[in-house]
C-alpha cells in the first residue's frame, strides 16, 4: 500500500520531504555517527538543533525579543493547567470564551486555581459561531481563547481586544497556518501534532513580563520561568520531536513562509466550502464568516450516508474523515502539510459520491 491522504485532526500527516530527510538522518545525523534520538540533549550537536528550531520559529512568526519560546512536554492539555497556575495569581480571576470542546476542557482545569468567568459562549447554538463584542473583566488576570476549534470547525478571524489584560490563546490547530501579530498576545501555546510536527511537544510563546508570577509552592517543572531560565533544558526535553519540528519549519521556510502557506490554505478551504455551498446534498452548519481554514466539518443527509461516504472515501486513499464523536458527520482536517491535490481529489470524490447517491 502506498501513501494515503490522512485527514486526521491530529496526529496529522507530515510533509513527505520531512519524513524523507529524517529517514536519511536516522542512523547518522550529520556525521555524528548516531541518531538524534540517541544523542545527549546536552551535546553540542543537539544544542545546535534546538537553537536552530527556536530561531526558525521566531523568524516565521516574527516573535519579538521580549517573548520567550519554550518547548515543553504534556501537550496543550498540560497548558490548560499551567496557564492558570502561572498567570491566575494576582486577582485569582480569569475570563474564558467558550467556543467548543477544548475550550470547555481549559475552563475545567482553570477552575482548579481560581474564579473563571465565562465571558461569552457559543454553546447556545452548538458552537457554530465565534462570539463577538464581548465585555471582558478589567480585573481579570488574563483572557483565554481557543483560536481554532478543531472539533467544531470555527476560527477567530479577528482576535478580541482586551486592553491591558493579557490575551492567552490555544493555537494548537492553526499555529503557522496564517499570519498573526504575536504582540497582541501575552501567551500563545500549541500542541505539535497538527501543524508543527509529530506529537510530543508543546510550544509556548510567552511575554517576559508574565514570567515569575507563579505561587511559591508551584512545582519547578510547572513554572514557565524555570524553562525560560534553562532554555527548555531544565530536564531532558522531547529531543526527537523537537528535531522533527525543526524539519517542518525548514520545509515551511522553503515554501515561502507563513504568508505563502496561508494563501495555499485559503485555496484548499475555499475548494471545499465552495462545493458544499453549491450542493443540496452536503451541509456545513458553521457561520460563514467564522469557518475554519484547518478543519472543514460537513454532513450528508443522514448518519448512514455519512458512514457510507467515509467508507467509500477510504477506497480512494482518502483516510480519517470521520467527524468527532460529539459532532458527527465528516471532518476534513487540512493542515499545512495537506497538499492542494489532495483537496482536489476529495472534491472530485465528493461530487461523484453526490451524483451516485
Amino acid at each position: 500500500m502506498g501513501r494515503v491522504y490522512n485527514f486526521s485532526a491530529g496526529p496529522s500527516m507530515l510533509p513527505e520531504q520531512v519524513l524523507k530527510e529524517a529517514s536519511g538522518e536516522m542512523l547518522d545525523y550529520k556525521g555524528t555517527g548516531m541518531s538524534v534520538m540517541e544523542m545527549s540533549h546536552r551535546s553540542k550537536a543537539y544544542i545546535s538543533i534546538i537553537e536552530s528550531v527556536e530561531a526558525r520559529l521566531r523568524k516565521l512568526m516574527s516573535i519579538p525579543h521580549n517573548y520567550k519560546v519554550l518547548f515543553l512536554q504534556g501537550g496543550a492539555y498540560m497548558q490548560f493547567g499551567m496557564v492558570p497556575m502561572n498567570l491566575m495569581t494576582t486577582n485569582k480571576k480569569a475570563d474564558y470564551v467558550n467556543t467548543g470542546g477544548f475550550s470547555k476542557k481549559a475552563i475545567t482545569e482553570a477552575k482548579l486555581f481560581g474564579t473563571v468567568n465565562v465571558a461569552a459562549s457559543s454553546e447556545d447554538d452548538k458552537f457554530t459561531y465565534i462570539p463577538k463584542d464581548i465585555a471582558f473583566s478589567p480585573d481579570a488576570d488574563y483572557v483565554h481563547i481557543t483560536s481554532n476549534n478543531t472539533i467544531e470547525g470555527t476560527r477567530y478571524v479577528e482576535f478580541p481586544k482586551t486592553g491591558s489584560v493579557p490575551l492567552v490563546a490555544d493555537m494548537s490547530s492553526n499555529i503557522l497556518s496564517e499570519e498573526i501579530d504575536v504582540t497582541k498576545f501575552g501567551l500563545i501555546y500549541a500542541g505539535s501534532q497538527k501543524n508543527l510536527g509529530p506529537a510530543g511537544v508543546a510550544i509556548v510563546i510567552v511575554r517576559d513580563n508574565l514570567l515569575g508570577k507563579h505561587p511559591e509552592n508551584t512545582p519547578s517543572m510547572l513554572r514557565y520561568s524555570t524553562h525560560a531560565e534553562k532554555g527548555s533544558m531544565f530536564n531532558t526535553p522531547p529531543t526527537y520531536t523537537i528535531y522533527l519540528v525543526g524539519l517542518v519549519l525548514k520545509w515551511l521556510e522553503g515554501l515561502g513562509g507563513v504568508k505563502a502557506i496561508e494563501a495555499v490554505n485559503r485555496k484548499k478551504a475555499q475548494l471545499l466550502y465552495d462545493l458544499i455551498d453549491r450542493s443540496d446534498f452536503y451541509t456545513n452548519h458553521v457561520n460563514k464568516e467564522d469557518r475554519s481554514l484547518m478543519n472543514v466539518i460537513f454532513f450528508t443527509p443522514s448518519e448512514e450516508m455519512d458512514k457510507k461516504f467515509i467508507s467509500e472515501a477510504q477506497k480512494c486513499d482518502l483516510y480519517t474523515l470521520k467527524g468527532y464523536r460529539t459532532v458527527g458527520g465528516i471532518r476534513a482536517s487540512i493542515y499545512n502539510a495537506m497538499p492542494v491535490e489532495a483537496i482536489e481529489k476529495l472534491v472530485e470524490f465528493m461530487s461523484r459520491f453526490e451524483r451516485n447517491k
